[in-house]
């Protein structure tokens, strides 16, 4: 999947000022992707994906499993699904304040940016990924081809235009 080094680039400043950051947008438009090429870069680093039964098992009891990765970047993807992380990620940031502690992925819902932003005023920064852009797409790809069939990665990297024609029928339908 292609993702521009730009949005990679801005990440990578904003965990270094932050102790938390969230990446947020609409699904399937990079934000897996660019957390697994940037923990690729860390010597040390765990994903978690909140959608995945034992992944959510993990986190019986958080503030003991995450106090315990505290020195490590920890992604917590779909983070939109367990709001009452929120307070204890703020009392550990409090606990061991450092930058680039949490990467938090998720949907950019008034929800999630509403009880992000109130619990963790201060210790968050909050960053949107979208669709990839004209300026930023592969130069071997014409910008009309571009405008056909949009930013979203599988469309945009699609074989033929039938192909995405279905990829983007199929996510407008889900």
């Amino acid at each position: 999947m292609v993702i521009p080094r730009a949005a990679k680039g801005r990440l990578l400043e904003h965990l270094s000022l932050f102790p938390a950051v969230a990446l947020i947008g609409p699904r399937q438009a990079g934000k897996t992707t660019l957390a697994r090429l940037l923990l690729e870069g860390v010597d040390d680093g765990l994903y978690l994906d909140l959608e995945r039964p034992s992944h959510r098992d993990r986190l019986a009891h958080p503030e003991t499993y995450l106090g315990g990765h505290r020195n490590r970047l920890v992604v917590l993807d779909e983070v939109q699904g367990v709001p009452h992380l929120f307070p204890v990620l703020r009392s550990l940031i409090d606990e061991h304040r450092r930058p680039g502690r949490f990467l938090l992925l998720g949907s950019a819902s008034p929800k999630l940016l509403q009880r992000s932003s109130e619990t963790l005023a201060g210790r968050l920064s909050i960053l949107e990924l979208t669709p990839i852009g004209r300026a930023e797409i592969p130069e071997d790809l014409d910008w009309r081809e571009h405008w056909w069939r949009g930013g979203f990665p599988p469309a945009l990297l699609a074989r033929t235009r039938g192909r995405a024609r279905r990829w983007l029928t199929s996510f407008v339908r889900t």
